[in-house]
């Protein structure tokens, strides 16, 4: 039995509420049970240097947590006057995430900044910035287009990510905080609507993992993200 009482194969209950902050070009509160990340996309008439010139623009993100989005506060990164490793390479994973499904050369000699804040932890923060951050920036994007900044298709799909693991010795879909923090096995799909595969990240936090085991937690993250997909297409209807 799960902590949550849900079956292997359910979500948590998730949202994705637009048009959050006044000034963003995009946002999106995303809320998978009772991790919060608020997500906003921000245009930028300019490029890192490295890319000038080139045609093309750019998607970026940055990810933090609150003091409070734990059960006990957490120092801000800012404080302490470096970023954490952990930090460093969730953010990269969401930029990564979203590059897949863009066709950059359509955007222009631009940028698009993602900012991913979570307000509250309970596992899975990684899985709901990306699936919210798609959302933020299609909205973003469908700001340029309103002002004729952009002439062909940015978006060439959707992506989601979700997380899935052993608990309990079962494959079980979207871990919270209780499975994740005492999981045989946990792994991070990241996927596209049309259901590829832009990055797997799977650990045996206790016992190594077979290859049955791990196909059976591909079929939970194919149904998960389905229907993520699902959940931001109507999101963005």
């Amino acid at each position: 039995m799960r902590p949550s009482c849900r079956a292997p194969d359910e979500l948590r209950a998730v949202s994705l509420e637009r048009g959050v902050v006044k000034y963003a070009e995009g946002s999106c509160l995303v809320k998978f049970g009772d991790t919060h990340v608020l997500v906003t996309a921000t245009l930028e008439e300019r490029l890192p240097p490295w890319l000038k010139g080139q045609g093309r623009g750019w998607v970026t993100a940055e990810y933090g947590m609150l003091p409070r989005a734990t059960l006990e506060r957490t120092r801000r990164e800012a404080s302490s006057g470096k970023q954490s490793g952990r930090t460093v390479e969730i953010q990269r994973l969401i930029g990564r995430s979203l590059r897949a499904t863009l066709n950059l050369e359509a955007l222009g000699e631009r940028q698009i900044t993602v900012d991913c804040d979570v307000l509250q932890a309970d596992g899975g923060t990684r899985t709901a910035s990306i699936t919210g951050a798609w959302v933020a920036l299609a909205d973003c994007i469908g700001w340029m287009k309103a002002r004729n900044m952009i002439k062909t298709e940015v978006l060439r799909d959707h992506v989601a990510a979700i997380s899935c693991g052993i608990y309990n010795g079962t494959p079980v879909l979207d871990l919270d905080y209780a499975e994740d923090s005492s999981a045989d096995t946990d792994a991070n799909f990241v996927m596209t609507g049309d259901g590829r595969i832009v990055e797997v990240q799977g650990t045996a936090e206790k016992t190594p993992f077979s290859q049955g085991e791990f196909l059976a937690l591909l079929a939970l993250a194919q149904k998960g993200v389905a229907r993520l997909v699902d959940l931001q297409k109507m999101a963005v209807a």
